[in-house]
């Protein structure tokens, strides 16, 4: 939504929290919406404004009539261009390589292309590198194919057996190697590509397909769209894929599918390699003969190519379930470990369940834990508690069934995390505790750091400060010599709340700008929204209450994107407490009650309960009755927390409500 000033990577993942957002900015415009080239009423319908001033002009090859039925679209059956227009466009694309073609002859040519732009430019192009053949020959040609591709119908007009027409002139005027690659090309998870993926679809070597692929984009059959990116047009693609079911025998189409998935599988598990480093790597099969994956010099590298293939990966897990479970469930597996660090949760969530399936169909119980598995750790991100506290106990069940000690210990430390986040904080410290012994076993320093930092994490949550403070020095000291950038800035985040909250506040904000450098550099944007709720903390700490509210409204934007209505909630409420140091209670309070709906929505007592007595406290001038109640009713949250940090919150209240009385 850049035009209407929100950046791209700002709007939710979430599609009902987008359309909202989207309405909300529109709902005071005079705006033309132009939505193109559509393919259902679903597409669109979030799409239309929720206000009446602004125009949509929706373009499709469907009729979309639900729209005209409920939404009272009025429809336009646009016409091919006139034929004065689409002589002229045959001109421009000729001009300078053939000399100037009888009028009468363009005509022709342009009633046999339905004079539909695609098909004209596809017919030009070809007249232009056949400069002293006459155009009676080329017609000619083009009315010789007219029986074909008959299978690609797409409605029983005229114009859609000229387009038609028009493809299959060109195409069979290509070189076999470059016909052959055309068509199996078709057989690819995604419209857009890169050079290597497509020699691995091929079968060929890098050079050969990059000259093939450059005859594809001469003839207007294929676009390229970087250097060694290349996508098809729609119904480009639609026509090779149609080519290669009728001209490729199943055996090769079989052959040229597997090895792109292959291509894609050991990809992504290199790329995880720089990724996500610590995560254990499945044990895969070797690559098709002909596959030569990538492989990656640094993590920026890794990072560039999870984020162009996001799509097709995703496409690729769909494409395996057709028949290769195997490669479906560790393509969706290896794809949660080497997805770029901010791809939308929703994304994955959706082929999860494709590979989980799969590997149940497979009968593969290891695979099968892992899927669940990491179904519970995006889950865990968009605030699914529940769902993911059951997915990691179905995990364990499983591990523990199978021996898997390792696993045992992730899913251990995983319903730690679980705990941790709902405020069971004695559950989680035994989980912890119970995980990281095992890890201590099975000599796994990595994840021994990692469940020692969430037992700091738990310690600070009860508030025992000194415990934590503790524990998250040797973390910090373990994640540091083991150069685990994520560990280290997830522990600087919660040093700069210790020393914030033990009056140590400008160390506790070097702390903070140390985390948030580290999420920087990863560019992740899910650490990067969280530690920056830390940061905006630790200026407001040290009255820096400009900069704590810019860092709490990137934090709000990146965590609306994210999908994660928690922790955006959790920005809304620095921005309120900051406001309120600033006097500014009006505008506080209004943040605080957004706070509150949100949690209130997510069942999270804790986080009302805070959020209550931030609203009490803007309140509490100028409606000392209401503050009163709000506070009231925070005790009332906090009565199942029997914690330090609860038992001091508690009192803190209760004083306030004495006072206030």
């Amino acid at each position: 939504m850049p035009a209407l000033g929100i950046d791209a990577r700002s709007v939710p993942q979430d599609p009902d929290a987008a359309a909202a957002l989207y309405r909300s900015l529109l709902a005071d415009r005079r705006v033309l919406i132009v939505l193109d080239n559509a393919a259902t009423v679903g597409q669109v319908r979030p799409l239309l404004p929720g206000s009446p001033g602004s125009l949509v002009v929706v373009t499709s090859r469907s009729r979309l009539s639900g729209l005209a039925v409920r939404d009272g679209a009025r429809r336009l059956t646009l016409g091919t261009l006139p034929q004065p227009e689409a002589v002229a466009l045959l001109r421009a694309v000729t001009a300078g390589y053939r000399p100037e073609d009888d009028q009468a002859k363009l005509t022709e040519l342009a009633e046999l292309c339905a004079r539909l732009p695609l098909a004209l430019r596809i017919a030009a192009e070809r007249a232009a590198s056949h400069p002293h053949m006459r155009l009676d020959d080329l017609i000619a040609d083009l009315r010789d194919e007219s029986a074909l591709w008959d299978a690609l119908s797409t409605g029983d007009d005229e114009e859609a057996e000229a387009v038609r027409t028009v493809f299959a002139w060109s195409y069979r005027a290509l070189p076999d190697r470059a016909a052959r690659l055309f068509r199996l090309l078709g057989l690819h998870p995604g419209p857009e590509f890169g050079l290597h993926a497509a020699a691995a679809l091929a079968g060929l070597t890098v050079a050969r397909t990059r000259q093939l692929l450059d005859s594809l984009v001469g003839a207007h059959l294929l676009e390229q769209t970087a250097p060694d990116r290349y996508q098809f047009h729609d119904l480009l693609r639609a026509y090779a894929t149609d080519q290669a079911q009728h001209e490729e025998p199943a055996e090769e189409r079989e052959a040229a599918l597997r090895r792109v998935l292959d291509w894609y599988l050991h990809t992504a598990d290199a790329a995880q390699s720089w990724i996500s480093p610590a995560e254990p790597h499945l044990e895969l099969d070797p690559p098709s003969d002909g596959v030569r994956p990538l492989s990656f010099a640094d993590y920026d590298t890794a990072v560039d190519w999870a984020e162009r293939d996001h799509v097709n990966l995703l496409q690729a897990v769909r494409a395996a379930a057709n028949g290769h479970d195997r490669l479906a469930w560790q393509l969706a597996a290896v794809l949660a470990s080497a997805q770029f660090p901010s791809a939308p949760v929703a994304d994955w969530l959706t082929v999860g369940h494709i590979g989980l399936a799969a590997a149940r169909r497979s009968g593969d119980r290891a695979g099968e834990a892992q899927l669940i598995t990491e179904n519970g750790v995006n889950c865990t991100r968009v605030n699914r508690h529940a769902e993911s506290r059951a997915s990691h106990i179905e995990a364990l069940g499983i591990r523990r069934e199978l021996g898997d000690r390792s696993g045992e210990a992730h899913s251990l430390n995983l319903l730690g995390l679980n705990h941790l986040r709902v405020r069971e904080l004695t559950e989680a410290a035994d989980h912890f505790e119970q995980a990281s012994a095992l890890f201590q076993e099975l000599n796994s320093a990595h994840w021994e750091a990692t469940t020692l930092s969430n037992l700091a994490s738990t310690h600070y949550r009860a508030g025992r400060l000194p415990e934590a403070t503790t524990v998250a020095h040797q973390a910090l000291e373990a994640h540091r010599a083991l150069d685990n950038q994520r560990g280290e800035g997830n522990i600087l985040r919660l040093l700069s709340h210790l020393e914030c909250e033990q009056g140590e506040t400008e160390k506790g904000l070097e702390s903070a700008r140390e985390a948030l450098e580290i999420a920087l550099t990863l560019r992740d944007h899910r650490l990067e929204g969280y530690w920056l709720l830390t940061l905006g903390d630790a200026q407001q700490a040290n009255g820096q209450f400009g900069e704590a509210l810019t860092s709490y409204q990137r934090s709000a934007t990146l965590h609306r994107r994210l999908g994660n209505q928690s922790r955006e909630a959790l920005a809304w409420q620095g921005v309120g407490r900051t406001y309120v140091r600033l006097d500014r209670q009006e505008e506080a309070a209004q943040f605080h009650r957004q706070a509150v709906a949100a949690h209130h929505e997510l069942g999270d007592t804790w986080d009302e309960a805070m959020a209550l007595d931030g609203l009490a406290e803007a309140l509490l001038d100028k409606d000392p009755d209401e503050a009163v109640r709000h506070w009231t009713e925070a005790l009332q949250l906090l009565a199942g927390y029997d914690d330090p940090r609860a038992v001091g919150t508690r009192g803190d209240i209760e004083r306030k409500l004495s006072e206030a009385g």
